[in-house]
């Protein structure tokens, strides 16, 4: 079968695997912030290497496309948001980095200033135009030559930039795959032997940075057990080994044993432009309660996580979900005269947030804005048509 045969046929395949993929987030099979992201990379990966396109605006077109239609089955999912932003800023930038040379090795920038010689000036037959074809100048005599020229550099430029992003997004998955043991290695600069640790929820970043802080020192944990989800249990058990003494606490003890508590480590689901966590359920809380007692309050999580979207309406990124482990549908009467809502994430506001640890080290939330420019710089005018229908 030739190439073009076997192309067309891996691009036929494409609206399935974004049917599946959009199937699997509607169901809410995909569960996991990094599950998300990494099957997100390699859907659009799979779009770049199979899609028959030929310059960016045809790429960026598909990625926005496809963008939005992933937007539209998870529209809380600010994540699916973050990797598209962060694919558009490869292309981008890997654009802007593919020079387009001449046979004779002169860049396009450097012949727009040509034909000047040392005379300085044109003879009055020799325009722009008209000067293609002239000896000594390296262009082919023939128009439609040098047309059909152009069109090979174009379609040679396009394969190596194909090439290029696919290489940069599989690179982008590798990071993402290893994360979580690059942000447990700065552990030991943040966590000291017997120190009092408070943390909230099952996080499994969080999980990995105290297991290897305590693979060195001996730490103390406490668990808030988050309920009514009771995900502190879980991560209770999870940490539970050599080292580390582990005990879980009702939500509403948190601010008793604050004053206690030499550090809190929080994981999140989201760090939004400004600084703000969008986190379990619970957090505000213990944050709030490590502000009044200036306690430092410590969030790790991936870049991947970090969004440029600002929080102009803090429902907007939280979740409703079953209010039946609140109160049980058993209780008819009383169902029926109440409202109960349950809520998955908790808004943190970054003045409550003191530092940010990810894979490149511990940042301020106000340093946060330097790290989007370098994530989503060159997709910051292509991204936000992503969210517009």
């Amino acid at each position: 079968m030739s190439s073009t045969k076997m192309d067309t046929f891996s691009a036929r395949e494409l609206p399935l695997l974004i049917e599946s993929f959009v199937s699997q987030l509607k169901r809410g099979q995909l569960v996991g912030s990094k599950t998300v992201a990494i099957n997100t990379a390699s859907l659009l990966r799979e779009i770049v290497s199979r899609s028959p396109w030929e310059d960016i605006p045809t790429l960026t077109g598909l990625l926005k496309a496809v963008g939005k239609r992933l937007l539209r089955a998870q529209p809380r999912e600010l994540l699916i948001f973050n990797v598209v932003c962060r694919v558009l800023h490869i292309v981008n930038e890997d654009y802007s980095s593919v020079e387009v040379v001449n046979e004779g090795g002169t860049s396009n920038k450097k012949k727009g200033h040509a034909g000047g010689g040392a005379g300085g000036a044109m003879k009055g037959n020799e325009t722009p135009a008209m000067g293609l074809g002239q000896p000594g100048t390296g262009q082919p005599r023939n128009l439609g030559e040098q047309v059909a020229r152009s069109m090979d550099r174009a379609a040679l430029n396009a394969f190596h930039l194909k090439s290029l992003v696919i290489q940069e997004i599989n690179d982008y998955i590798v990071e993402l795959e290893k994360t979580e043991e690059e942000i447990a290695d700065n552990a030991r600069e943040h966590i000291h032997s017997n120190e009092i640790i408070l943390t909230c929820g099952r996080s499994a970043t969080v999980e990995q940075f105290l297991k290897h802080a305590a693979s060195k020192v001996k730490i103390h944990v406490i668990v808030a057990e988050c309920a009514p989800a009771y995900d502190g249990h879980e991560q209770a058990r999870a940490l539970a080994g050599p080292n580390i003494d582990v005990v879980v606490v009702a939500d509403a003890a948190v601010f008793a044993i604050m004053s206690r508590v030499n550090k809190v480590i929080l994981g999140a689901h989201a760090v939004l432009a400004n600084g703000g966590l969008v986190a379990a359920s619970g957090s505000h809380t213990i944050a709030a309660a490590a502000r009044h007692h200036s306690t430092q309050v410590v969030v790790c999580a991936g870049l991947y996580k970090y969004s440029p979207m600002f929080p102009f309406d803090d429902d907007r990124f939280n979740t409703l979900v079953s209010p039946d482990t609140v109160l049980a549908y058993g209780n008819g009467d009383l169902v029926d005269a109440v409202d109960v809502c349950n809520p998955r994430y908790d808004y943190v506001p970054p003045e409550l947030v003191d530092i940010l640890v990810d894979h490149t080290g511990g940042h301020l939330p106000s340093y946060l804005y330097r790290l989007l420019q370098e994530n989503y710089n060159y997709a910051k005018d292509l991204a936000w048509s992503i969210q517009d229908e």
